[in-house]
């Protein structure tokens, strides 16, 4: 049995390098942009404007936006949940298995 449950974990672990090591290599460049707003932001650079920094700055504010709701939900389900009163009730006496 025991043998069997460290071979599942190995496993495991070999997976995910293997998952992990996969997306590292296969990475490609993403162009999430419109065409409109990248011909817009190419302009701008090439203009010398510090508008394409406004749109980065942009893209920063909505991709924090949802991580900073998942951290104040968290937050208050761990405030909300978390145990105050535990009581540890532990016997004086000695524990007898046998």
């Amino acid at each position: 049995m025991v043998n069997f449950v460290s071979m599942k974990n190995s496993f495991k672990i070999v997976l995910f390098v293997l998952a992990f090591g996969l997306m590292l290599i296969a990475r490609q460049p993403a162009v999430a942009q419109c065409a409109q707003c990248a011909a817009q932001v190419e302009t701008n650079a090439q203009s010398g404007s510090s508008k394409t920094k406004g749109l980065n700055n942009g893209i920063l504010f909505l991709l924090a936006a949802p991580y900073l709701a998942v951290a104040i939900g968290g937050y208050v389900w761990y405030k909300k949940y978390r145990r105050k009163d535990v009581k540890l009730d532990i016997r004086s006496e000695k524990l007898h298995l046998n």
